[in-house]
């Protein structure tokens, strides 16, 4: 969800030569899908949340859609091996809103995908909110599903189960501590620097493992034990709340990435896990209601550039190879001082470029926090004027804005220079995607 997204020949380009061996999508989009084809790389496609009312309500239609995405697209040499039905649908944020078309969907994409004699399984990614241990017992041992949506996930597990589909989980260390001040903050990495849980001979030293654990104590609750669990999603973000930033992220990160090629597991599934990071690229045009980190969770920049140092491989070397991607001209938009007879205009007029760009690392604790009441203003003068592809008109704000070729960056607060939006050279604005991908973990894939 990008207003300049980066050519997807060029993203999957840059994912073959990091040795990444699945994506996970979280719609079918053309533009995306089709660059994969011929790559090796193992896709998971995904039907949107607005469209479960719709599948649920006639086979035919999940049909239609598998026959017109899955179909097509292992035809052009996509190797497909998921279709995730809907994102988090029981999100308590939904207010119920998913959970009586979620099943009859799953239900019938997967009935779609046998018919169509294809070896694809149809999943549920949740967020970790369906289960949950109770307050005064806050172990693993103690967690089962909950209790409002009981009855329905143990009845979809059973089915997924029955189909040999897997378990998908979308697992928050930063969100515990977001939602929680008095979250330990230790606890959320993977450097044992918190106290640590006990729990029926298991000793947990992060949230993470006392998430994913508690996952399967509700799933041996619910009577399929040994079911196949992928985290969907895990990653930290690097903006917008004062633990969104780069230090926690990369300390986050050097710490899974260890776990992960180390193949430690959890205290009660040891061994390989199946891990997807979220997310690939920032996305300046995500919904922020959540919180404003939700435009940061990126490992890439929204240039393409990685962060931090990575190390996927786990040979101790940085290696990641970012994206190459072109840029708009060298110049900034920032606030013309001189213009003091407008300075009654100035509310009006931050209001106007923020309302239409991302202006969220000026919030508190994010990377531009510290900027100067100027400084504020020129940065959302400047993002407003990438968004708008350097327009000269995005640069007036009735004369309080000027076009400038220093550059405006102050400290650790970026002035960006937007890059030329692949959508503007290479497809028709109707394909334009809610694209963005998330890097599996997968050892065994990886060079």
């Amino acid at each position: 969800m990008m207003s300049h997204p980066i050519n997807p020949c060029e993203v999957v380009r840059m994912l073959v030569a990091n040795g990444v061996g699945r994506v996970k999508m979280f719609d079918a989009d053309p533009w995306a899908a089709a660059a994969l084809a011929g790559t090796g790389i193992q896709v998971m496609l995904a039907v949107p949340n607005d469209q479960l009312d719709h599948l649920a309500a006639d086979p035919r239609r999940a049909h239609h859609w598998a026959e017109r995405n899955v179909s097509a697209y292992l035809e052009l040499g996509v190797d497909v091996r998921y279709v995730a039905v809907g994102n988090e649908p029981f999100l308590k944020s939904y207010n119920g809103s998913l959970i009586n078309v979620t099943f009859p969907a799953l239900k019938n994409m997967q009935s779609a995908l046998d018919k169509l004699g294809l070896d694809v399984k149809a999943v549920v990614p949740l967020n970790a909110d369906v289960y949950n241990s109770p307050e005064n017992n806050p172990v693993p041992s103690a967690g089962s599903f909950r209790k409002d949506i009981h009855a329905l996930m143990v009845d979809i597990v059973s089915y997924l189960h029955m189909n040999d589909a897997p378990f998908v989980v979308n697992i928050y260390p930063f969100l515990s501590l977001y939602q929680n001040p008095n979250f330990p903050l230790n606890f959320s990495f993977f450097d044992g620097g918190s106290k640590p849980v006990y729990d029926k001979g298991m000793v947990y030293t992060n949230v993470f493992d006392a998430n994913f654990d508690t996952l399967v104590w509700s799933l041996r609750k619910a009577g399929v034990p040994d079911m196949k669990i992928i985290v969907g999603e895990v990653g930290w973000p690097t903006d917008g709340d004062k633990n969104a930033n780069i230090r926690y992220a990369q300390k986050f990160y050097d710490g899974f990435l260890k776990k992960m090629v180390r193949n430690i597991g959890t205290p009660l599934r040891p061994g390989w896990m199946e891990v997807y990071l979220f997310g690939l690229i920032d996305e300046n045009q995500k919904s922020v209601l959540p919180g404003r980190f939700e435009r940061h969770w990126g490992l890439l920049t929204y240039d393409g550039k990685p962060k931090f140092s990575m190390d996927l491989s786990g040979d101790g070397l940085d290696n990641f190879v970012g994206a190459e991607v072109e840029y708009l001209p060298a110049q900034w938009c920032v606030f013309n001082k001189d213009a003091k007879d407008k300075y009654k205009d100035l509310p009006a007029a931050v209001n106007y470029a923020c309302s239409n760009a991302d202006c969220t690392p000026l919030g508190y604790g994010s990377s531009c926090n510290g900027l100067s009441h100027e400084g504020n203003i020129s940065y959302a003068f400047n993002i407003y004027f990438q968004t708008m592809d350097q327009d000269v008109r995005a640069c007036s704000f009735g004369g309080l804005a000027k076009i400038t070729t220093v550059n405006a960056s102050q400290g650790g607060c970026l002035f960006p220079v937007q890059i030329i939006s692949a959508s503007e050279r290479v497809v028709p604005l109707r394909f334009l995607p809610t694209f963005f991908l998330v890097l599996l973990v997968a050892v065994s894939v990886l060079i």
